[in-house]
């Protein structure tokens, strides 16, 4: 994959240079009304203004006007989770996704020497794995085997004194599994109703590859062909969330590649911060003219599994499911892609499952891409919060529809004694197509 240059014409004069900085008439929509305050996570821990969605847009404004790149500007940035709860929560339409975002890239740019070392080190190494599935794959047998040798139990101690990121990295490191390979083509069961392309995702087709599975086999239930590009890469959401703006668009660029020839009517994602850019590909390469037009268009065909599943009308047997969960919204599904309803309409359509909301449903988990890993201490505190909540609602299964959100929350579930397993939304329309019990997902 290769990429030109951005063409920089020089600095404004101030943080930013004049590639993609916020735009100055979406700072403007801010009018600091507050509302943004009470959504937004780093707020709600701490109670510092320069920590909010209107302190951010405060320093971006700076930015504009002439103050240079500072540590406080990157400090600031870098400790918000990219949550995207005050896009929803504000009144006045403010668009921070794409204030924050274009703010991100400018610091990785021109503001990367502010970070220590360490973090500096850290940032490259989370990207030169996990957005590279077949580099994940290199790590399976190892984790594979530490899991097995129950060094854990002395590890775990030594980690969280020397380095809580690697302490964070130990504690959510989902249990290894065997590898389930989802076939190129699952055909239609039944009539053919659509033709749709499936992306196979990073952290997911490595550490939960039953949930691909599942995917493929939930859509050819409900009458779609599935087509699954077995070369296809990461879609670029870890880059593009982080600022990585240059290797972003490569892996899109791929991807685009990847599908160009499928003829699929839908592109479907099971992890929300994967849909969340897949639908951003048109704003992403708009400045492309080789990709422009085929963004555009691979934009408007991504959806969420939920989204497509809930477009359908169900067809596929539904066999009673008495159990209750509780469902968690993924934020990029809720905030980013505004996707809320049709989770759990897909949920509803089986008997017998009951399902109980969670208080504080709009907060984030602390997850947040690779946020637990950079910036363990907070992540860790969401963690907690959202665990008591979820275990508050008093359910047998905790449900949700992304691969970060599952290892966070079981993470800081176990961390508080509290054995409720987890899964993923697919998992459980699965097991009541299939007629299996809840003991297959309470396991």
């Amino acid at each position: 994959m290769t990429e030109a240059k951005p063409d920089l014409l020089g600095s404004l004069g101030g943080a930013f240079d004049e590639h993609h900085p916020p735009a100055r008439e979406l700072v403007d929509d801010c009018v600091h009304c507050g509302f943004c305050l009470p959504a937004c996570p780093t707020y709600s821990l701490w109670g510092e203004e320069m920590d909010s969605p209107r302190g951010r847009i405060y320093l971006m404004k700076e930015g504009l006007e002439g103050e240079p790149m500072s540590p406080s500007l990157v400090q600031h940035v870098d400790a918000c989770l990219g949550c995207m709860a005050c896009v929803t929560a504000c009144p006045s339409g403010v668009q921070y996704d794409k204030l924050v975002e274009a703010t991100r890239q400018q610091v990785e740019r021109r503001g990367a020497e502010h970070r220590t070392r360490g973090q500096r080190l850290l940032r490259s190494a989370i990207f030169a794995l996990f957005p590279r599935p077949e580099r994940l794959r290199l790590v399976r047998p190892l984790l594979a085997l530490y899991q097995r040798s129950g060094l854990s139990r002395l590890v775990r101690p030594v980690l969280a004194r020397l380095s809580p990121t690697l302490a964070t990295m130990e504690a959510i490191a989902p249990p290894v599994g065997p590898r389930v390979p989802v076939p190129a083509l699952v055909p239609a069961v039944g009539v053919q109703r659509m033709t749709v392309g499936m992306l196979l995702g990073c952290v997911q087709r490595e550490f939960y590859p039953g949930v691909n599975a599942a995917t493929a086999r939930v859509l050819a239930a409900e009458g779609c062909e599935v087509v699954v590009p077995p070369d296809q890469g990461c879609c670029g959401a870890l880059s593009v969330h982080a600022g990585r703006e240059a290797e972003g668009l490569d892996y899109a660029r791929a991807l685009i590649d990847t599908f160009s020839e499928t003829g699929v009517e839908r592109i479907v994602a099971n992890s929300a911060g994967c849909g969340s850019t897949m639908k951003d590909y048109a704003d992403l390469l708009a400045d492309d003219p080789r990709y422009a037009e085929r963004a555009a268009d691979f934009a408007a065909r991504s959806r969420d599994v939920s989204e497509v599943l809930a477009e359908l009308e169900p067809v596929a047997q539904r066999h009673p499911l008495p159990m209750t969960v509780a469902y968690h919204d993924a934020c990029h599904l809720r905030h980013a892609q505004g996707v809320k309803a049709q989770p759990r309409a897909v949920l509803a359509t089986i008997p017998e499952l009951v399902v109980k909301e969670i208080a504080e449903g709009d907060m984030c988990c602390g997850s947040a891409g690779i946020y637990n890993l950079t910036n363990p201490e907070p992540a860790r505190e969401l963690g907690d919060r959202k665990a008591a909540n979820v275990a508050a609602t008093g359910a047998e299964l905790l449900v949700t529809s992304n691969p970060g959100c599952l290892l966070q929350i079981t993470d800081a579930l176990g961390r508080q004694g509290r054995e409720m397993p987890t899964a993923h939304m697919v998992l459980v329309l699965d097991a009541s197509l299939r007629g299996v019990g809840p003991g297959d997902l309470l396991t």
